[in-house]
């Protein structure tokens, strides 16, 4: 008979911010308002690509929890085993899942330890580490303005012709270093800067995305839904006024009403029931407002073996990331984007050894690379947009990543 992998979980003490516990390499988290989860080492990790990649992830997860002999002192949703996911926007692009070799955790006022392997506890860093100044030189992305521009003029000629009610069209920029790229001190302003939104870090992709795409704790699902959007302008008084005209922008609301039905509905067959509020609210962020809802549901008996793989499939990709109809749109942006998105735009957090987890969407992101990193940024395209109101959506979208380096 194989021998078994300890994977321990202890309760701790008090600790650095989990975002200063992370070391200089192989950095995994998704944390926010200081809660969550972050994670070092790599234990085991597989890279998976196609349709069927949710269930392949799924099958080697199972797999590798069978190798498992697991002692949890403190149970939750988060503890014990969990594994770390960053799923492409295309199903034919590369999607990773990894498994820390160690994990620490926080949510309110308790914090855990998780490790595997038969040696003691980890012991954790007590000083704040001091990041090395980092300089960057920007250049374009794949498009240029303009390029892009002509990109969005074309998408609302086919949404005029009715072939397609919305498409998100994302474009890029890429940012240099002299040396190697510290992704901690990004994570650690991207925090400080945006604490409503969840500062996540999957193989070497980073961001602070304010959409969460799925929570599944217990048998409760939730999505919070974002489209529309309104940049800021830093005038308390003006942003409140530009707050209330997005709340009855009648482009905006079209816009936010199509991603909120294709969550209802790809949520509908496994919940018994949903609660969907009749209208949304406004999420105000450090750089933008966007109109946002909570949609919450409660899985059927019949569906409590369900996990959040399978919910994953069913909801990605929404019409917040890619567009209604949802296939018709898909084919729309690989026609005319002239972009890899990579794994931006696509799900990513964690999940448990119960399929419980929390993913977002990989919005607001950059992919390092060594010294370079490429960010990100898109926008829903609706009938009445405008390429140039477009492309200073982008522009704003841009600033959380921009800020941050």
């Amino acid at each position: 008979m194989a021998t078994l992998t300890p994977v321990t979980t202890n309760r701790i003490g008090s600790h650095l911010p989990l975002l200063q516990l992370l070391p200089t390499d192989t950095q995994y988290s998704w944390v926010r308002g200081g809660d969550g989860l972050v994670g070092w080492g790599e234990y085991a990790s597989i890279k998976v690509s196609g349709k069927d990649r949710f269930d392949q992830v799924r099958a080697w997860w199972h797999q590798q929890l069978e190798t498992f002999s697991v002692s949890n002192a403190v149970h939750g949703s988060g503890t014990g085993p969990v594994l770390f996911t960053s799923f492409s926007f295309d199903r034919n692009e590369e999607s990773i899942a990894v498994i820390p070799k160690i994990i620490v955790g926080k949510k309110g006022e308790n914090s855990w330890i998780t490790w595997i392997g038969d040696g003691a506890q980890p012991l954790l860093p007590d000083s704040a580490p001091d990041f090395a100044q980092q300089n960057f030189k920007w250049q374009q992305g794949t498009l240029t303005e303009q390029q892009w521009e002509t990109r969005v003029a074309q998408a609302i000629a086919r949404i005029d012709k009715g072939e397609i009610d919305k498409v998100v069209l994302a474009r890029d920029l890429i940012a240099t270093s002299e040396k190697t790229i510290d992704a901690r001190p990004i994570l650690n302003k991207l925090s400080e800067n945006y604490p409503a939104t969840w500062v996540f870090a999957v193989d070497g992709l980073i961001g602070a995305t304010p959409e969460l795409l799925l929570r599944l704790s217990r048998g409760m699902v939730t999505s919070r839904v974002l489209a529309g959007t309104i940049p800021k302008t830093g005038d308390d008084a003006r942003d409140l006024a530009l707050a209330g005209s997005l709340a009855r922008s009648s482009k905006d609301l079209e816009e936010h009403e199509y991603a909120v039905r294709s969550v209802a509905d790809a949520l509908e067959p496994f919940c018994s029931s949903t609660n969907v509020p009749e209208a949304p609210f406004v999420l105000h962020l450090a750089n933008v407002m966007h109109l946002a809802t909570d949609v919450t549901g409660a899985l059927l008996e019949s569906k409590h073996h369900v996990d959040a793989f399978a919910l994953l499939k069913s909801l990605h990709p929404s019409a917040a990331v890619c567009g209604t109809p949802r296939n018709i749109a898909f084919d729309v942006i690989d026609e005319i984007e002239g972009m890899n998105r990579g794994r931006y735009a696509g799900p990513v957090g964690w999940i448990d050894a119960r399929g419980d987890g929390e993913l977002g969407i990989a919005l607001r992101s950059g992919q390092i690379t060594d010294r370079e990193i490429r960010i990100f940024a898109g926008c829903g395209i609706v009938a009445g947009s405008d390429p140039a109101v477009e492309l200073a959506e982008s522009n704003a979208k841009f600033s959380a990543m921009r800020s941050a380096l």
